[in-house]
């Protein structure tokens, strides 16, 4: 998997490239995270990307040239590219469209700043825009970084465990507690059923216990 990232802020992605998982799957080859400066696409004598909104108003909007020509420059190396908007107006990131984003070979990532960009890009030159939740937070990079990671982690050899890929959200549930030692601590213990070495209850116990957590905290994710 290709990562491709049109930003301002190329650096803030040293935060997951050098660490954890995403660095493990780098230095494996799995996947690659190549940043884009969205300036060096700027013809303007200080590097500017952005300008007032036509209709009045607060802050700045990114211009398309720039934008469109950073895009046009990764489909010369990688034709195939899904072109991704991070903003909050997209639909929601949840693990069902992650698992569609993982099929793909390359995805191209838009961090948005300031008011956001030019309706026409939205319009014209993106494949999907995400959300990660309905909040705002300063730019499209955080965002683009939880994508990665959750996309990242569907790619085949990237977690130590495969059983791990079987999380919170699997089949719409929500995990099973996890306990390790020591057995007791505080007078409270680990469920006997886990201390049985049956293997079938075993799986059983998690099953139930993932369907009555879904119910008590997400039950919205229960497919009626």
């Amino acid at each position: 998997m290709k990562f491709e990232i049109i930003t301002l802020f190329p650096e803030m992605f040293s935060a997951i490239k050098e660490e954890g998982v995403i660095a493990r799957a780098i230095k494996k080859s799995i996947i690659s995270i190549n940043e884009w400066q969205l300036r060096d696409f700027s013809s303007k004598k200080y590097k500017n990307i952005d300008d007032k909104p036509y209709g009045g108003g607060g802050g700045m909007v990114m211009q398309v040239k720039p934008i469109r020509d950073c895009i046009a420059k990764i489909k010369e190396q990688a034709p195939e590219t899904k072109v991704i908007y991070l903003s909050p107006q997209g639909q929601k990131l949840n693990q069902n469209l992650v698992e569609k984003l993982s099929s793909f070979d390359s995805l191209t990532l838009l961090c948005g700043r300031y008011e956001g960009v030019d309706e026409r890009i939205i319009e014209n030159d993106i494949d999907y825009e995400v959300s990660i939740g309905d909040y705002i937070i300063s730019g499209g990079e955080l965002a683009a970084m939880v994508l990665i990671d959750s996309v990242s982690r569907r790619m085949p050899n990237v977690l130590g465990n495969e059983g791990s890929l079987k999380d919170s959200f699997t089949d719409n549930l929500l995990d099973y507690p996890h306990y390790t030692r020591p057995e007791t601590i505080d007078g409270q213990t680990v469920p006997g059923v886990l201390l049985s070495g049956n293997q079938a209850k075993i799986d059983a116990w998690r099953n139930e216990q993932s369907i009555e957590k879904t119910n008590q905290k997400r039950p919205d994710l229960i497919i009626k």
